[in-house]
């Protein structure tokens, strides 16, 4: 399986491709552009839902849900929502099919087409705000904070597993609030969110900031991100909240009356992350041998692989096993022994490396005589002996060492891959021969970051959030300038 990748060094986009398919996380689809998430894909994901579902509830959020198909007219409503989406939307036009008249094979009955064409849902807040008109009256109804964990559909031209797919799984939050100042710590508060579940359970460090009105969300006021880097030298965004101001409300009528009993539009905010975090998982930690999984997400934290020579070896061998697999799940670890007839155990080895499997242990029946454990850090490739009858009792602390160094290289290969430019020449030559974070100074003109993201193809990923007093001159305009923004090449 690990002879199946191809190195990153040679092909990184394969490379890519290469992991999600050989440690089975999907596969294409039939449908051009979609994919089918396999177990070992959706066991992450429902890991990432679970903990993200938790902090959402922690934080006063209640899950909901709300139709896939959405009229036509909704999109409408918001302008500059429906040109962000008008060329990604699936349309539905018709109700059922019938029998071409002349045999060969089916088309759209022409009696079912629909009064009006439903939009299969590209993201919700259209729909949303038409349920919250009827549901908000006063501010005693507010704030109004709900979560739906649902499927997407955007019409994408360029697909790749997990990155960028037709239909994708994600979570979009959509909040209403009494005023501006509750819905941008809102929207602050949830990128703060985002930020620390990506650093502390994904491993990858990221940077918080403020998109560019040219990088916003349609229909937004204002969009924060979290970006992260990739072990290609291009960023990924990893999750968005965007303070949305009245825009929705005022598309549809959506008024409450305040404290002093005087009608008012509500203020909003939505917010998302996806299945496209396990795109960025797979990058951020992964090898030439296959996945690396941090194991606070990891579906499988340690696997145990008995080894034994004949059917009296064999027995000895899977009851040590087999304790040692009840105390670790006693000890919260999620465990797995491998005990499968008819496979070697090198070969059980190479495809927990490839799955990405934290730590692999190996017993055989020295072990057992001398109360010994082979231990193997997928993260590193380090090999120990450790003591059988103590491992279930350390082996949290050793997990969470492991998710540590994961991190600290994580960030220690952004920090080697951040480079402050002054120069536009300069700018260039790191874009193209190095990658990486660029931090340089912009005029905030969007004429500017039109014209260097068309000659060099790098985009302001986002103007950081963290105190940066540093003034000086864009290195295109030699305009003046109040501080360095993020730029990079990107998915």
């Amino acid at each position: 399986m690990a002879d199946a990748i191809t190195p990153r060094s040679t092909d990184y986009a394969k490379w890519y491709v290469d992991i999600v398919r050989n440690a089975k996380l999907a596969d294409y689809s039939p449908v051009r552009g979609c994919m089918v998430i396999r177990p070992n894909g959706y066991a992450l994901w429902e890991n990432i839902q679970s903990e993200l579902d938790q902090r959402f509830k922690q934080t006063g959020h209640q899950n909901a849900y709300f139709p896939l198909f959405i009229p036509q007219s909704f999109l409408a409503k918001e302008a500059e929502h429906v040109e962000g989406f008008a060329k990604e939307c699936a349309v539905v036009t018709h109700a059922r099919l019938e029998q071409n008249p002349d045999g060969s094979g089916l088309r759209p009955a022409p009696d079912s087409k629909l009064e009006e064409p439903l939009i299969v849902r590209p993201t919700s807040e259209t729909i949303i705000w038409d349920a919250y008109r009827s549901w908000i009256q006063s501010w005693r109804d507010l704030p109004l904070k709900l979560n739906q964990w649902a499927n997407i559909v955007r019409w994408e031209m360029r697909t790749r597993l997990f990155l960028r797919t037709m239909e994708f799984l994600w979570q979009e939050g959509h909040t209403a609030h009494a005023t501006e100042r509750e819905a941008v710590e809102e929207t602050r508060l949830i990128l703060d969110l985002y930020a620390d579940f990506v650093e502390s359970y994904m491993a990858v460090p990221v940077i918080k900031g403020v998109k560019t009105a040219a990088e916003r969300f349609a229909g937004a006021v204002d969009t924060y991100c979290i970006e992260a880097l990739m072990q290609d030298g291009k960023a990924l965004q990893a999750g968005t909240s965007h303070f949305l101001g009245q825009n929705f409300a005022k598309a549809f009528d959506c008024k409450f009356q305040n404290t002093d009993n005087e009608l008012e539009y509500v203020w909003a905010t939505s917010w998302g992350v996806s299945t496209r975090l396990i795109g960025a998982l797979i990058m951020a930690h992964s090898d030439d041998q296959g996945l690396v999984l941090p194991p606070r997400l990891a579906p499988t934290q340690i696997v145990i692989v008995p080894i034994s020579r004949n059917e009296d070896e064999k027995a000895a061998v899977i009851e040590a096993a087999s304790k040692l697999a009840s105390d670790l799940r006693a000890a919260g670890v999620r465990v797995h022994l491998d005990d499968r007839e008819g496979y070697r155990p090198g070969w059980k080895f190479n495809e927990h490396e490839v799955q990405g499997v934290p730590i692999r242990l190996a017993i055989g029946p020295r072990d057992v005589a001398n109360g010994t454990i082979e231990v193997a850090f997928r993260h590193s490739g380090a090999k120990e002996s450790r003591p059988l009858a103590t491992f279930a009792a350390n082996a949290a602390a050793l997990l969470e060492q492991v998710q540590s160094e994961l991190f600290s290289k994580a960030n220690a290969f952004r920090k080697a891959n951040t480079t402050p430019v002054d120069s536009y020449d300069d700018f260039k030559d790191v874009i193209e021969t190095k990658g990486g974070f660029v931090l340089a100074h912009w005029d905030g003109s969007g004429e500017t970051e039109a014209r260097i993201k068309e000659e060099t193809k790098a985009t302001i990923r986002c103007i950081p959030l963290a105190d940066d007093n540093e003034s000086g001159v864009d290195m295109l305009t030699g305009k003046p300038s109040k501080r360095r923004v993020v730029f990079a090449r990107a998915y």
